[in-house]
């Protein structure tokens, strides 16, 4: 049989879900009979059923149709059957009721919670345990799930609207909108993808922002972090507006990322202004900058993203991508590892 076709399937259908499953990995299943697929399923929503289940239960509706006996299946999931109870109950223990009795599992799950367990579980029920097809694509699909598991951390985003002098803002002055509306758009879709986003207290003041995913689509809203030693009338500003907000007062960033440790957010995007932008990459903590670079120019009442002759580059990162956004230029720089 050839997996790999049906792991490519699985891989790619289950990204349809990447906005409502998150802060969980996507993840793909399909149930196949003699090449023939019988069912699929998909995580679909945070908090619901995993991808396994839906796909068995849809397969049941076909039961004396399209085939007599689970055991007649193999199941093909693009990530380990998890074996923990958690908010839903253990994949790997409902596989092995079915009584299939072949599973081709893509990439092991990097959840210590998990790792090997679902398989232990699986091959202790007698059941054929295929791994490792197609895992890099996996793990590239689910990034920021398998970084927060080998790093015990969010994967931390600083998101930056520069004029063409290396500006933030004018000083003195009301918000200042320095990039295009298309630029602004793609910051929504950053938004989106992240499982957090975070921002200072200085920006709440001057920017009233809402700071939270205008997307056309359905997506799970970051979840919101303040940092700020200064009370705020929650309804003065609009970066509350009836959510749920993380408020820290500690000035170490260090101690207020490793809150997160334990959470479910895998992924933070930080848009604050430059003195806690520069304070947050002199940790070390952050793993990718995108500079959002337009051509206005704001001159000497503007106010500097970093000091004279400093760069991305010089703090450790190097350019990864770059093009164009209308006259705006994204620029997207990920840590150097080698430096």
């Amino acid at each position: 049989m050839n997996y790999e076709k049906f792991m490519l399937r699985a891989i790619s259908n289950a990204n349809l879900y990447k906005f409502t499953a998150k802060p969980n990995p996507v993840v793909g299943a399909i149930l196949v009979k003699d090449e023939k697929i019988i069912s699929e399923g998909y995580h679909e929503i945070f908090g619901q059923n995993h991808a396994e289940i839906n796909a068995i239960n849809n397969a049941k509706k076909k039961i004396n149709k399209e085939f007599e006996s689970f055991s007649e299946l193999v199941l093909i999931c693009t990530l380990e059957p998890c074996s923990h109870v958690g908010k839903t109950g253990s994949c790997a223990e409902a596989i092995a009721k079915t009584g299939i009795k072949k599973v081709v599992i893509g990439s092991i799950d990097p959840n210590p919670l998990v790792s090997g367990n679902g398989i232990k579980i699986l091959e202790e029920n007698g059941i054929q345990v295929k791994k490792g097809i197609c895992a890099d694509l996996v793990e590239k699909q689910n990034r920021f799930f398998f970084f927060k598991q080998k790093n015990m951390r969010p994967y931390l985003t600083i998101k930056i609207a520069s004029s063409a002098d290396g500006k933030s803002h004018l000083q003195n002055k009301e918000r200042t909108i320095i990039t295009s509306e298309a630029s602004r758009d793609d910051v929504q879709l950053l938004r989106a993808e992240r499982d957090g986003i975070l921002t200072g207290g200085n920006t709440l003041r001057s920017d009233n922002p809402r700071m939270n995913a205008r997307v056309s689509f359905v997506s799970n809203q970051p979840k919101k972090i303040l940092l700020s030693s200064r009370e705020f009338n929650k309804d003065e500003f609009k970066f509350f507006n009836g959510d749920c907000v993380d408020v820290h007062t500690s000035s170490n960033l260090e101690k207020i990322i490793n809150f997160y440790k334990n959470s479910d957010l895998c992924s933070i995007l930080i848009e604050a202004g430059p003195n806690l932008v520069k304070s947050f990459i002199e940790t070390g903590m952050v793993d990718e900058i995108i500079l959002y670079t337009s051509k206005k120019i704001l001159g000497e009442n503007g106010v500097n993203w970093f000091d004279e002759n400093k760069t991305i580059e010089n703090y450790g990162f190097k350019l990864e991508s770059s093009y164009k956004i209308n006259q705006d230029i994204k620029q997207t720089f990920v840590r150097n590892e080698k430096k």
